[in-house]
């Protein structure tokens, strides 16, 4: 299995619904990103990590968290996907904020992010303050739904978008692990000396019997590029009231669960991401950190 950091503090990012987070701040279409990543776990991460006039980053920007976040805390903030759509839907999102008086700069760029450094303003390059992202978990997720009469129950916006174009979602987890490695390189390229590098993730599960421990992996994969380990952290799925976690799973959670212990699988409703903080060394001289060992994945379905 992959060595863990322990766990050294908790963050409360989702004691309002991830709707409330949003409302009024994010552009109607963003509801089209299967998996965004909540504004106040955003938030959290840039202002504990960065200071005013920092330059914030993230490589598999969605539709924009990370930027609209910074720029409206008085950051900067520069961002890479590959899906044309939702960088268009992060650009719309920062020209929001503008009309709310942010004043910071954001810039969002349709690319492939495994070829991060030629993406991005040479500028950038050894400037980046924070890198704060989240790979994909899989192919898709659980969407929106709606109901039809007579037709049931309609799911859209649960799919990541082109399979053709090289989403990471659909490349199977080696090669996912790959891509990823690639672009937490080309991270370290930008980021500054001592600047940091937080992501989010969760394990997934494939079968009853096959729990795939994501974060760990890419906290491996990170490791073996240069970045050095600062904190794990764990970022609230669950309200938290009267010393009890109030859950925030959609319906399709619910039956997940459901159907999981009516076949003897003991699984439980996800309360919580996993977050990983590591760092670029100061001495740019630091030999390559080594990476733990490594949780062999199998699975034909992997490959």
């Amino acid at each position: 299995m992959v060595e863990h950091l322990p766990v050294t503090s908790v963050w409360l990012t989702c004691q309002r619904p991830a709707r409330e987070q949003r409302r009024g701040r994010y552009v109607a279409d963003t509801s089209r990103h299967p998996a965004k990543m909540l504004p106040d776990a955003a938030v959290h991460a840039i202002t504990a990590y960065t200071a005013p006039g920092d330059l914030v980053m993230d490589p598999m920007c969605g539709a924009g968290t990370t930027l609209v976040e910074a720029v409206r805390s008085g950051r900067d903030g520069i961002g890479v996907d590959i899906e044309p759509k939702f960088t268009a839907i992060a650009q719309a999102n920062l020209a929001l904020a503008a009309t709310h008086g942010c004043t910071s700069w954001g810039q969002v760029v349709t690319g492939d992010s495994t070829n991060l450094a030629a993406l991005l303003p040479a500028s950038s390059h050894g400037q980046v303050s924070l890198v704060l992202t989240s790979p994909p978990y899989g192919r898709a997720t659980h969407g929106l739904v709606r109901t039809v009469p007579g037709a049931g129950v309609d799911k859209r916006d649960h799919l990541y978008g082109d399979k053709g174009v090289g989403n990471l979602a659909y490349l199977g987890w080696n090669r996912l692990l790959e891509g990823w490695r690639r672009i937490v390189a080309g991270c370290v390229r930008v980021l500054r000396p001592g600047g940091v590098f937080v992501f989010t993730g969760r394990p997934v599960r494939l079968a009853p019997d096959d729990l795939i421990d994501l974060p760990g992996e890419l906290f491996t994969a990170a490791l073996s590029v240069g970045l050095e380990p600062v904190e794990r952290c764990v970022a609230m799925l669950a309200a938290v009231r009267d010393g009890q976690l109030i859950h925030r799973a959609n319906m399709f959670g619910l039956m997940a669960v459901r159907k999981a212990r009516t076949d003897g699988i003991p699984v439980s409703l996800v309360a919580h991401e996993d977050v990983y903080v590591l760092r670029k060394p100061r001495d740019r001289l630091r030999p390559v950190a080594k990476a733990g060992p490594q949780h062999h994945m199998t699975p034909a379905e992997r490959r």
